[in-house]
């Protein structure tokens, strides 16, 4: 089959086409013939040495989600059967022709949704859906504040947030992201100035602030949303663009009673990825059926393409997420 290949770490240009031997599903996992994969910043940071494959995933093959047809089924796999369509997340993989995943952790695709769709769904969704309701126990009426409104996650959060009826708040680098976003459910957008937003948070609260923060940002950034948090908010730091480093006012989460999380999905063991899908095919593939969460499609460019598409998600101009065109898994896009 034919797989995007890291060959070293470096640019864009490590990433190669190759042929590489069909793999073979074990005990309980199936093979999915690939029609489309994801492509995430995470995927970036493997191509650059920064974030390796966990133990049991392919090295050297990035991508984190995909949308594909069953083609063969290992021994004692109940849950699926050849011929079905899923889609959902992976450790790594997705950017080949095929790739093996265990039968649980993979989801139903909604009926009436095309692979090109699905595919660009299950990242975003499943990461944002896990971080603001899950971990952060986002209710009906509260205050939602999303930063890097514009990205794949971000896109997701601000449809996952009005879907639940709050209010829901965003900032980006750009005002054409933000009024782009406001399609899609969000109330108030904020450019920083200097980076910037707290004040202007309160006062689109009310002076109450956020009590749920999806930060797929850090850096410099915490600082002020730590200002812009109402007493007893969740943060949930989820991406690291802005940097590692940041100080804190300790006096401030301590009066606010606040509560700093951080978030990943990718090394969590097989028991989490099993909610994760159950959570895509039940709680999420309502709504996506319902057409309250859509998919926020940027670009699509060919598997062979990859490196071009990397470099086009580091120039930071994307708006909602940007796919791989794999092959011709299920129906026609």
């Amino acid at each position: 089959m034919r797989a995007i290949v890291i060959r070293e770490p470096g640019g864009p240009d490590v990433l190669e086409l190759r042929n590489v031997p069909l793999p073979e599903p074990p005990h309980g996992f199936v093979r999915v013939r690939v029609a489309y994969a994801g492509v995430n910043r995470a995927d970036l940071l493997q191509r650059l040495g920064m974030y390796p494959a966990p133990p049991g995933v392919p090295a050297d093959i990035p991508g984190l989600e995909y949308v594909g047809v069953v083609e063969a089924v290992g021994e004692g796999v109940r849950e699926r059967k050849v011929g079905e369509r899923v889609f959902g997340i992976v450790a790594g993989g997705a950017y080949a022709e095929a790739l093996v995943v265990h039968a649980r952790e993979t989801a139903r695709v909604p009926e009436g949704l095309s692979d090109r769709d699905a595919g660009a769904l299950p990242e975003a969704l499943l990461t944002a859906y896990d971080a603001i309701v899950v971990q952060g126990g986002l209710a009906p009426g509260q205050t939602l504040l999303v930063h890097a409104a514009g990205s794949g996650v971000g896109t997701a959060a601000v449809q996952l947030g009005r879907a639940l009826g709050c209010r829901v708040l965003g900032t980006s680098r750009t005002a054409d992201k933000l009024a782009r976003c406001r399609e899609l459910g969000l109330d108030h957008g904020i450019v920083p100035e200097g980076g910037c937003f707290a004040d202007a948070v309160l006062a689109a609260s009310g002076g109450r602030g956020a009590d749920v923060v999806l930060d797929l940002v850090g850096g410099p950034y915490l600082a002020e949303t730590l200002r812009a948090c109402a007493v007893g908010a969740r943060v949930l730091l989820v991406g690291l663009t802005g940097g590692r480093g940041a100080e804190v006012d300790l006096g401030l989460v301590l009066t606010k009673r606040l509560r700093l999380q951080g978030t990943t999905l990718r090394a969590r063991p097989l028991e989490d990825k099993i909610r994760a899908a159950q959570v895509l095919e039940t709680n999420l593939g309502s709504w996506i059926a319902a057409g309250r969460v859509k998919p926020v499609i940027d670009r699509v460019f060919d598997l062979a393409d990859a490196g071009a598409a990397h470099a086009y998600v580091a120039e930071d101009r994307s708006f909602g997420k940007v796919m791989l065109r794999v092959g011709a898994a299920g129906e026609a896009s």
